[in-house]
């Protein structure tokens, strides 16, 4: 996009400036927040001028004090995409600066032909979404199940799928697998815009796109409606969380792997927080809910993870916690943490694996944002939502 460079930078450079402002106010101020860390801020405005946005990005995350002590607004008008998990609308990255003004409702599978799976795209009133299915041959018979896999940020579907290894469990154990991919029109480093208010609800935004390509794919294949499961990772795994939300008579089970709950964020401002675990609302989110988290995330603050936890269990009946845990033998150790409903059914499974960072755990190795050495997420996920034979 002509000119992102600069007006990035541009918009940076008064970061700093602002940021120099409230560093020197009372905490009360400044909004009962630390200021930024300005170093950080002056690298990451570096960083922009050569044009490594992605790291600049990671850069303010890290920064001292949580950005939404920043006035992150940008000037009308100057609406960029230039990524991040809260490239929305407002933020200092917005998505939205590509207009997608597709209108309609239909589905159009198996468009292209993709290796083993192959591609299609979905248009409703929010737009478009293309995403890439794999009906293994063990699934023609019958009603199998359905697994929505939402990617995280600068990911495509395909690259998730090989990361993951869950082309290769769907073949085994004979479910549907589609993998929804987000348009670089509505946010330029892929990243599902989770954070955004519109994209929070049931009717518009994304959350509708993903329960019409859901809808389309079920037609398509004769998946069994009251088997259909949503799992992500980063803005993916927040996406699956807005999912099971919104959409419970569609979504059966959710897998969060590196998320956040949802209603954890409503603007740019509050997802860096949000991300660096600071205090968020907890949106009852009744959904059977998997979360796998890495201790050493710095990205998605781990404590994020017991956010989705209390989400699961807020309004539903008391449960009953059992713990397990293993200590890292010829690879990361783990504690596993269940909640069991009165009527003996598992409401919520939450696995900490142990020195793992923003990585999906147990993942093929040369993956994008994968982690061998940590236990099999994907195993443990397909367990889960009972879709193992």
């Amino acid at each position: 996009m002509p000119g992102t460079s600069d007006r990035i930078t541009r918009w940076l450079s008064d970061a700093v400036a602002k940021a120099a402002t409230t560093s020197s106010m009372p905490a009360a101020q400044a909004g009962g927040v630390a200021a930024p860390n300005l170093r950080a801020l002056q690298e990451a405005t570096r960083l922009t001028r050569a044009g490594r946005f992605t790291e600049a990005v990671e850069t303010l995350q890290g920064a001292g004090g949580p950005a939404s002590s920043v006035p992150w607004k940008m000037p009308p008008g100057s609406s960029l995409s230039a990524g991040g998990p809260f490239s929305g609308a407002g933020g200092p990255l917005s998505g939205g600066g590509f207009l997608s003004t597709a209108t309609g409702g239909a589905g159009t599978p198996g468009a292209v032909a993709d290796g083993r799976g192959t591609r299609g795209s979905f248009t409703g009133p929010a737009g478009t979404r293309s995403y890439r299915l794999v009906v293994p041959s063990s699934a023609r018979n019958g009603r199998p199940g359905l697994l929505v896999m939402l990617h995280g940020g600068t990911q495509s579907a395909d690259d998730f799928a090989a990361a993951t290894g869950m082309d290769e469990l769907a073949e085994r154990e004979g479910f549907v697998v589609v993998y929804p991919e987000q348009s670089r029109q509505a946010n330029a480093m892929g990243y599902w815009n989770w954070f955004e208010p519109r994209h929070q609800v049931r009717e518009g935004g994304e959350p509708s796109l993903i329960a019409g390509i859901v809808r389309a794919v079920a037609a398509e294949t004769g998946t069994d409606p009251d088997r259909t499961y949503v799992a992500g990772f980063s803005a993916g795994a927040a996406m699956a969380a807005v999912m099971g939300a919104t959409h419970p008579d569609l979504v059966a089970g959710i897998g969060v792997h590196s998320g956040l709950p949802h209603g954890a964020a409503r603007d740019v401002g509050s997802a860096f927080a949000a991300m660096r675990g600071g205090p968020s609302p907890v949106v009852a989110n009744p959904c059977p809910t998997i979360v796998v988290h890495g201790d050493a995330d710095r990205t998605v603050a781990a404590s994020c993870a017991a956010g989705v936890v209390a989400a699961a269990l807020q309004d539903g009946p008391r449960c009953t916690r059992q713990e397990t845990a293993a200590p890292a033998a010829d690879g990361r150790g783990w504690t596993q943490e269940r909640w069991t409903g009165p009527d003996g059914r598992l409401r919520v499974e939450s696995w900490t694996v142990h020195g793992s960072g923003h990585a999906w755990s147990g993942g093929r190795a040369g993956g994008s944002y994968t982690d061998p050495a940590g236990p099999d997420a994907s195993r443990a996920m397909v367990e889960f939502f009972g879709l193992a034979e």
